[in-house]
């Protein structure tokens, strides 16, 4: 089938519904399969946006940029986010598979989609690099950048080590069944239970689509404090009727290691889950 070059078009296996979950099921299928190593942060809003584009009019170089920039601000590299959307190239060029199974190829991509979604995905990285403290507009909360920061601050003291002091304490979930405007939600909430819990100046952080942290003072009230967050983190998720099938969120303690360094390594491996 021919594709524009400038869009996308998406057509049904026979049988099929050519609705939105069926586009993204074969999508997300498809990129796992070539390799997309964190399955429980694939499913970002601009998916779903990139999926009703292909389905509304073929054209989807806006929400591909946006996507590109999802990606980049969640620690995927340009080569993995390029070939998640080799992998929508080729569910949709390809839908005629008696098996299913498609092959997803990067230099397949049309020049304008790899373009912008490899521009989109540099404005973001770049902007990483020079920022500092960036604040993530889902949360309200600092993003790993400010945490990083604020953890070069901790080992920059005179004769003590970070670790001697403080804790990282890390909540994550599991949204990867969960999509819209629930998924949201379900990471403002998590946020504002961190703030009611850690309100004495604790160093909170978003780490990634579905991880926040914090820095946390090791003053003997740090159990006492776990219980707490998370029994705030089960009275604002069950109010929501479509957060109900959502597991309970994990929450763990880190040991910071010896060196900022190594820390900063530790945020980036704890933000993909």
């Amino acid at each position: 089938m021919d594709v524009p070059a400038s869009g996308l078009r998406f057509e049904p296996e026979p049988g099929g519904d050519g609705s939105l979950h069926t586009l993204r099921s074969r999508w997300q299928s498809a990129s796992l399969a070539a390799g997309w190593r964190f399955p429980s942060d694939w499913a970002v809003p601009e998916v779903d946006r990139v999926c009703a584009d292909v389905l509304r009019n073929g054209s989807a170089e806006i929400p591909i940029g946006g996507l590109a920039r999802a990606r980049a601000a969640a620690g995927a590299g340009l080569a993995e986010t390029l070939l998640d959307l080799a992998a929508l190239h080729a569910v949709i060029t390809q839908p005629g598979e008696s098996s299913g199974l498609v092959s997803p190829d990067v230099d397949a991509l049309p020049s304008r989609l790899l373009r912008v979604a490899a521009l989109a995905w540099a404005d973001v990285a770049m902007d990483k690099l020079a920022t500092t403290e960036v604040i993530d507009p889902l949360t309200g909360l600092p993003t790993a950048s400010y945490l990083r920061t604020r953890l070069r601050e901790l080992y920059g003291r005179a004769g003590r080590h970070a670790g001697e002091d403080h804790t990282l304490l890390v909540v994550s979930v599991e949204l990867s069944g969960v999509t819209g405007w629930p998924r949201l939600t379900a990471m403002i909430l998590i946020a504002e239970a961190l703030r009611a819990v850690f309100d004495s100046g604790e160093s909170i952080a978003s780490l990634g689509p579905s991880t926040v942290a914090a820095a946390v003072p090791r003053d003997g009230r740090i159990a006492t404090k776990a219980v707490t967050l998370r029994r705030e983190l089960h009275e604002r998720l069950s109010v929501d009727d479509q957060l109900e099938h959502l597991g309970p969120p994990k929450i763990k303690l880190f040991r910071l290691p010896p060196t900022h360094e190594a820390a900063c390594d530790l945020l980036q491996r704890l933000a993909r889950p």
